[in-house]
């Protein structure tokens, strides 16, 4: 059974019970260890969830191990509920402990960013004693500190050590980018990158909708990320100054972005209507600070956009500058007066930024979509079950 409950298909040649049989026990079996469930996470959905009708397609079955249920995410996720987030701690150890035990009878294990949410690597040295190839997938310097605004108090159950434990254990790890993966290998040394992507038959180019003609900037992320947006207010206000109504901010997040005397154009976050809330932007940012936790951000802002073809203006951070060549298939920003530079370029030039995200899209299409690694994925993976 695949991951969301998808029916086994015979081939009508297999009129035999025993040729059935045989080719079931030849479908490898995939166990993929995450903490929420499908369609909840960014990271989950586009580093695993998107590849897997293509990988079913090849034989391969997935079971599903999350942790974190619909009915408790609003609970772990906000301040204070101390007495519910204990429930789903103690519910999250009887899951895990029975994943594990599941885990004897599948093929493979992949792990993405953490099995369990304490600072514990409990679960993952029982999985590695399985005897399974185990493969870690992360994405972001986890190696660093980083809590959730309603987990705050809890900290000190966070351990940012594990990742190099766990990294250990691993049989094969797979980072979303060089700089990942650079510190992975100080302490496994089969480690490769795959970068985060889009699924370019899903992120198409789409006209935009009829407007008053003004060029809107576009910005999209969680308000766990919307303090890298805040942070750049004194740009985003002089630009405003100097383009007056020529131009209009579209911020697509799961909380409304406040910045009075600012024309913003709040668009409540859909994973159904991704693509439909950014085909209506001109140009998209990616504002990011310059320290070690942005470093290890994977670019997938950047990649959204120009997966689109949209013009992009990225910070110069991490693998921004790896995936965007400056003035070719997009821009990069260091200063303020860089930033308001660079949008000012493409806000004044139509044909630029038609130029610019055709380019964008090129890229994508080559090097950062499902289609350029989705076979990469099925060669790891026959070569660790054999």
């Amino acid at each position: 059974m695949g991951i969301w409950g998808h029916d086994l298909l015979v081939p009508r040649s297999l009129n035999r019970p025993q040729a059935f049989f045989a080719t079931v026990r030849r479908m490898p079996k995939v166990l993929f260890i995450a903490a929420h469930r499908p369609d909840r996470s960014p990271s989950q959905r586009y580093r695993f969830e998107q590849f897997v009708p293509y990988w079913e397609r090849h034989g391969y079955t997935f079971h599903y191990a999350s942790l974190i249920s619909a009915e408790d995410d609003k609970k772990f996720y906000s301040p204070g509920n101390l007495v519910a987030k204990a429930s789903i701690f103690f519910k999250s150890r009887q899951r895990r402990a029975e994943h594990v035990r599941m885990a004897k009878d599948f093929d493979l294990v992949l792990v993405q960013r953490e099995a369990f949410m304490t600072g514990s690597t409990q679960y993952e040295r029982a999985l590695a004693a399985t005897g399974k190839p185990f493969i870690y997938d992360f994405d972001d310097a986890i190696w660093h500190m980083d809590v959730s605004d309603g987990n705050r108090k809890l900290r000190w159950l966070k351990d940012p050590g594990k990742t190099a434990k766990i990294i250990r254990s691993a049989t094969w790890v797979i980072a979303g980018n060089d700089y990942l993966a650079d510190h992975a290998r100080q302490y496994n040394p089969h480690v490769e990158v795959i970068p985060t992507v889009i699924d370019t038959d899903k992120y198409v180019v789409r006209p935009r909708d009829a407007t008053d003609g003004r060029v809107v900037i576009g910005w999209t992320g969680s308000h766990t990320t919307v303090n890298h947006l805040k942070q750049v207010l004194p740009m985003l206000y002089a630009l405003y100054e100097q383009w007056g109504d020529r131009i209009l901010f579209r911020v697509i997040s799961d909380r409304e972005f406040v910045a009075p005397g600012l024309p913003v154009e709040n668009v409540r976050w859909s994973s159904a209507r991704e693509v439909e809330d950014l085909a209506d932007i001109d140009i998209g940012i990616m504002p990011l600070p310059d320290n070690e936790w942005s470093r290890g951000k994977c670019g997938f802002k950047g990649l959204q956009y120009m997966g689109m073809a949209k013009a992009v203006v990225l910070s110069r951070v991490g693998v921004n500058t790896t995936i965007v060549t400056d003035n070719v298939n997009g821009f990069l920003a260091g200063s303020q007066a860089e930033w308001i530079d660079k949008l000012g370029q493409l806000i004044a030039d139509a044909d630029l930024r038609e130029r610019s995200g055709r380019a964008a899209r090129i890229t994508v299409e080559e090097r950062y979509s499902v289609k350029a690694w989705r076979d990469r994925y099925l060669e790891l993976f026959r070569s660790l079950i054999k």
